[in-house]
């Protein structure tokens, strides 16, 4: 009797097959918050300003991401996500009150939107590290891949339909299916069954000041994490600002925009697929390279491309933003020993999402001086120069990897 393939056997394990479900359902509603978030403020008559203060707060609490670390390696990474879920369904049924009410004050906006960011900052860093809790060995690339695709699955899913929601009946129904599928999130992850690395309970302080010392131990790590830093700010002032006001000026509204973002979902399930099997020699050379990919949409958009050409090309970066992810987290989680993998993740992500409100914040502003089309060339030529300063980088070139009991290690440390 032949031994059923990885992909297959992870997808019938009951042990980790409602991770892959409630990450399906938790980003398909992803998908549907993010165009009710940026539709519903637009329609609630605030402009590209006040859009840009409510994408702000949902950002901000990504420097709260460090204790979200914290808590990952503490408890039981399955509860913490859990808990995660059940603290965003309670914020987006409170933004799907202000926008099926119309008549919203900011302030109270701004404040679900921070709610609904936190949860993000303590589920994230679990997140990273769930597969090392549940899967071993040479699985783990497979089950990284496999989260990767679900994730790609179900914001093609609420990307794809959520234009179309807005459009028909309004982004407070949009926001209220985001409120739903974060209660189906939570019960699924409810049901999983993970270890626990840590029984000592040091310091807040000592807990960070080991995973900073983990994290800086291999250059690399933070030569990325100093890449994805100026990345993530053109991304999410492309895709949170610039995008919706350039697609609410004049090139298809809420259903051209949710069609471009379903596109890059699209491209991400692809790229899923080929995450599963592809293992590169030079991981961190290719993991340099693929976020180049996320410049050519916001370089068409400056040059005042359509909306189907925007979606076309926003396949690409869909496709190498899974790979990015699934050869990260496999990389890092055997590079790392598994108590420290949340707060080795929340470390890159607070340098990924540091200055992230600051790029909301300005894109505004910046549209009004300059238009929507130019600030979004602005943010691809920030991401072809930042790319391009790390590819000469030392670490970057020279690190490579060997295949040793089935993981992955990597050969040189600073």
């Amino acid at each position: 009797m032949h031994p059923k393939p990885p992909l297959v056997a992870l997808i019938r394990n009951p042990a980790i097959a409602p991770l892959f479900l409630a990450r399906l359902a938790g980003n398909a509603g992803d998908g549907f918050g993010q165009v009710a978030l940026a539709f519903g403020v637009l329609h609630l008559g605030y402009g590209p300003g006040g859009l840009s203060a409510v994408v702000a707060c949902k950002t901000l609490p990504m420097l709260l991401v460090l204790a979200g670390g914290v808590v990952g390696d503490r408890f039981r990474r399955h509860r913490v996500m859990s808990g995660a879920e059940a603290m965003a369904a309670v914020a987006w049924a409170g933004l799907a009150a202000c926008f099926l009410d119309g008549r919203a004050p900011l302030a109270i906006v701004c404040a679900l939107a921070l709610c609904a960011g936190l949860a993000r900052a303590v589920l994230i860093p679990a997140e990273r590290g769930i597969v090392a809790d549940l899967v071993n060995g040479q699985d783990r690339q497979v089950a990284n891949a496999l989260v990767g695709q679900t994730v790609a699955a179900g914001l093609l899913i609420g990307l794809g339909t959520a234009g179309f929601v807005v459009a028909a009946v309004g982004p407070g129904w949009a926001a209220l299916v985001k409120a739903g599928t974060a209660i189906v999130g939570a019960v699924l992850l409810g049901r999983l069954r993970t270890p626990v690395w840590r029984t000592e309970r040091a310091g807040l302080l000592a807990d960070l000041r080991d995973g900073w010392r983990e994290f800086t131990a291999y250059r690399w790590v933070w030569v990325l994490t100093v890449q994805f830093t100026a990345v993530a700010v053109a991304v999410g002032a492309f895709a949170g600002v610039i995008g919706p006001v350039y697609m609410e000026r004049g090139h298809g509204g809420a259903g051209a925009w949710g069609m471009v973002a379903g596109a890059e979902a699209f491209g991400a399930l692809l790229g899923g697929l080929v995450a599963v099997w592809w293992c590169p020699v030079r991981p961190v050379r290719v993991l340099a390279l693929l976020p180049l990919s996320a410049a050519g949409p916001m370089l068409l958009a400056g040059t005042g491309a359509s909306w189907p050409v925007l979606a076309a090309v926003m396949l690409v970066p869909g496709a190498c933003q899974t790979i990015y992810a699934v050869l990260w987290t496999t990389t890092v989680q055997a590079t790392f020993p598994p108590h420290v993998l949340a707060r080795v993740s929340s470390w890159n992500v607070l340098g990924g999402f540091a200055l992230t409100p600051v790029g909301a914040l300005a894109a505004g502003p910046l549209i009004a001086q300059v238009g929507a089309s130019t600030a979004a060339a602005g943010a691809g030529l920030l991401v072809i120069t930042t790319t391009a300063g790390v590819l000469l980088s030392g670490p970057v070139r020279r690190t490579r990897v060997s295949r040793m009991g089935g993981g992955t290690t990597t050969s040189t440390a600073s």
